[in-house]
């Protein structure tokens, strides 16, 4: 009986590890250059617990996938601008998981301007206050005003901090804004990037 338990405790530990295991994760995934990359970041921050709860979404980060020297990375604004490999990427993850929206055939003429329209961006601090300007920038926007700088096509709808769950953060808003919530605030949210009728979904592992 006590060699059952132990041999069923050690097959969940295995399912434990193995749902959350990274490697598995991209093994599953077949990247390709402009793919954008979604992921519940770990819910120690109460900027990440805003980020979630305001949009009322799981989502909390976002990134496009680049290829350099045949290695994949993920293009992202989270300190500042830059490249992150693509596995370090994955494993910050909450439980290493992360969704997948790719470009329709339609539109992934403009994925090689859409990569040369990064660079500009590079190095730029991240933007704690969600304003649509770029000199400081976040995730979403990253993408937003890359792809639109590729194709003049706004990829996801905008919104206003007011038409949002604001209210349950607001001392983390004042806290990050520095006065007031701005509620005519124009923002593209990762949840709202996501929903951008040029985009479809082609791997998705947050809502398993």
């Amino acid at each position: 009986m006590f060699g059952k338990v132990r041999f069923g405790i050690l097959l969940l530990f295995l399912a434990v590890i193995a749902w959350g295991n990274p490697f598995l994760r991209l093994s599953r995934y077949q990247p390709q250059e402009g793919d954008l990359v979604f992921q519940s970041l770990p819910a120690n921050s109460d900027l990440v617990k805003a980020i979630e709860g305001v949009t009322e979404s799981p989502y909390s980060h976002c990134g496009v996938v680049i290829k350099k020297d045949g290695k994949w990375f993920v293009n992202e604004a989270i300190s500042d601008v830059h490249s992150t490999p693509i596995f370090e990427w994955i494993r910050r993850g909450r439980w290493a998981k992360f969704d997948v929206y790719r470009l329709k055939p339609e539109f992934q003429k403009h994925i090689p301007k859409f990569i040369e329209s990064l660079e500009p961006y590079q190095g730029r601090p991240y933007d704690f206050r969600y304003r649509l300007k770029d000199d400081a920038i976040y995730c979403s926007e990253l993408i937003y005003h890359a792809f639109y700088d590729a194709s003049e096509i706004h990829l996801g709808k905008t919104d206003k901090l007011g038409h949002l769950n604001w209210k349950p953060y607001t001392q983390t808003i004042i806290r990050y804004e520095g006065g007031d919530p701005p509620l005519d605030r124009d923002m593209i949210t990762p949840i709202g990037l996501s929903k951008a009728p040029q985009l479809m979904k082609v791997y998705g592992k947050i809502e398993d």
